[in-house]
């Protein structure tokens, strides 16, 4: 195992738990940055110019999973404190990962590849080839769905790693979120999203959303989706794809995840996370992170954010 030597943990002392109890400041402008280099691992590599670039982060239930494009590896933090508990190699250029059960999916781009990683200790459980650039994952309750943003695909898998189709879709598909009944897809160069019935991949409808669309979440309500260009988030119903509402975020909205309550959405452009209202759709605050966050993941106390430009990852983690 080994460690990422040029991530680093952003604290930002604030109790999400707390949070969501309380009303919130405009932003939080204090963030102490932590290297996650434990003495405890063996086998430090050299960092890589330009850091470790990641750009996807999960929560497994037990531990955070942050994946390093730049350095081909995944690395374990403990949810408690923040530390690196292990460092391991995956294919080229990981950009997408998703926790199914007791294994890590993991995207990598530039080898057409997922892999399926064992939680526990990080073990290949499966490498699997799937269409050109993987970058999206979803799981439907019974198989995992791969957007393949080269080849304008969406690859279907069972959890052992068989591939059972693959079905066209928009331009640059980037990401996917499952709503109990359908697939979406996220069409990044098409300005639109597609819903798929995930039986056979036929395409339901395409709605037209804000310009360049990057991620995709089901909150058990509504479709929400980032439009990177428009700096914005866009709402739809799932039964009819129905438009519900526009709403402005940051600057180059990415990544989403929801607490339960809110909505959180890294904006890549202006070094921040937006907190959303469900509801309404109005910011509830925002918060300074580290440079460029395309990530967001929450764990069940704590928001866990992974910050490309900066080669961190911040957190509400208390200290």
């Amino acid at each position: 195992m080994r460690p990422m030597t040029m991530l680093q943990v952003t604290i930002v002392a604030i109790s999400c738990c707390e949070a969501l109890l309380a009303p919130l400041a405009a932003q939080v402008s204090t963030l102490r940055e932590i290297p996650l280099v434990s003495g405890a691992i063996s086998g430090l590599t050299p960092a890589l110019p330009g850091g470790s670039g990641p750009e996807a982060v999960a929560f497994d239930g037990t531990s955070v999973w942050v994946a390093g494009q730049f350095t081909n590896t995944v690395t374990r933090l403990d949810r408690l404190t923040g530390v690196a508990t292990g460092s391991f190699p995956v294919g080229k250029r990981p950009v997408a990962l998703l926790r199914i059960e007791s294994a890590l999916w993991v995207a990598n781009l530039e080898s057409d590849t997922v892999m399926k990683l064992a939680t526990r200790d990080g073990a290949v459980l499966a490498t699997v080839r799937v269409g050109d650039g993987p970058g999206g994952l979803a799981f439907d309750g019974t198989h995992l769905w791969v957007a393949n943003r080269n080849s304008d695909t969406v690859s279907k898998l069972a959890l052992d790693g068989a591939v059972l189709g693959t079905y066209k879709t928009g331009r640059r598909p980037l990401n996917l979120a499952y709503d109990g009944a359908t697939l979406w897809v996220v069409n990044n160069l098409a300005n639109s999203v597609s819903q798929l019935r995930p039986a056979d991949g036929a395409v339901l409808r395409t709605i037209s959303v804000g310009d360049g669309p990057f991620g995709i979440l089901y909150d058990g309500a509504a479709i929400w989706v980032t439009n990177f260009f428009s700096s914005s988030l866009t709402r739809i119903r799932p039964n009819d794809g129905t438009v519900l509402g526009t709403y402005t975020v940051g600057d180059g909205p990415a990544g989403l995840a929801t607490d339960g309550r809110t909505l959180w959405i890294a904006n890549n452009g202006s070094s921040t996370v937006t907190r959303l209202d469900r509801s309404t759709g109005a910011v509830v605050s925002t918060y300074a992170t580290g440079r460029g966050p395309f990530a967001v993941a929450f764990d069940g106390l704590n928001i866990w954010v992974a910050n490309f430009g900066g080669s961190s990852v911040s957190t509400t983690l208390l200290q």
